[in-house]
């Protein structure tokens, strides 16, 4: 794969192994500030290993990972962990909402987490819910909203922050393709407004069509797609 200049985030032969299986054999990824990526394949491909290798959140056997000219391979669990909570956001496919919180707590949570005041990160997360179309469910908890909300407000938490890379796993997995859609559409307008770059894993060819660029995963192997309009 050929690495563009001006790439946000970017990985070389990335190797990963479980024991005997192999997860990554050499995989490539790049994406520009702004950018959507569709990671595609089908399961057990090799994508969400490749999504949590570039977050931070496991580290490869081998290969490199670059972010903003910083080598995310080498950085510390700490370091890692700091990168992850202020430049990072993440949309999983079932939410992973704190079921004590309201809806505007669980938006604002990673502010806190960051130092916020609470009635400063409530006004942050109450401006991304109003964005995300949810802002009247601010004082109900995750069990009273339907699946298509509770998924808009992961968004808002993911995007509240203003991180520069948001990872997005298999986000309307869970969702019928109505409420699909309209994740997607929210996600990106506001992914892309803020110039936030989005690595988006599917396994849906609807959902990547939201997407910039398409990279397949299939065997721990990686192939850019170029996308025909």
């Amino acid at each position: 794969m050929t690495f563009p200049a001006g790439s946000l985030l970017t990985a070389r032969d990335l190797r990963k192994a479980y024991g005997p299986t192999t997860a990554l054999d050499g995989a490539e990824f790049s994406i520009h500030p702004g950018e959507v990526v569709a990671v595609m394949g089908p399961s057990g491909s090799g994508k969400s290993t490749l999504l949590h290798c570039l977050a931070g959140i496991i580290t490869p056997d081998s290969g490199s990972i670059t972010y903003d000219g910083r080598e995310v391979t080498s950085m510390s669990d700490a370091a890692r962990s700091a990168l992850r909570r202020s430049e990072f956001g993440f949309v999983f496919q079932f939410g992973q909402l704190v079921p004590e919180l309201t809806c505007v707590e669980n938006v604002a949570l990673p502010l806190r987490l960051s130092g916020s005041s609470r009635k400063e990160a409530e006004r942050t997360a109450l401006a991304w819910m109003e964005r995300l179309e949810v802002d009247e469910l601010r004082g109900k908890r995750p069990g009273e909203v339907s699946g298509g909300q509770g998924q808009r407000v992961a968004v808002a938490r993911a995007l509240v922050t203003n991180p520069r890379v948001v990872f997005a796993d298999e986000p309307t997995g869970a969702l019928d393709s109505l409420n699909g859609e309209r994740v997607m559409e929210l996600l990106t307008d506001a992914a892309r407004s803020a110039n936030a770059a989005v690595v988006l894993v599917t396994h849906e060819a609807r959902v990547a069509a939201y997407s910039d660029r398409e990279i397949v995963v299939r065997d721990g192997k990686s192939r850019d797609m170029e996308r025909v309009v």
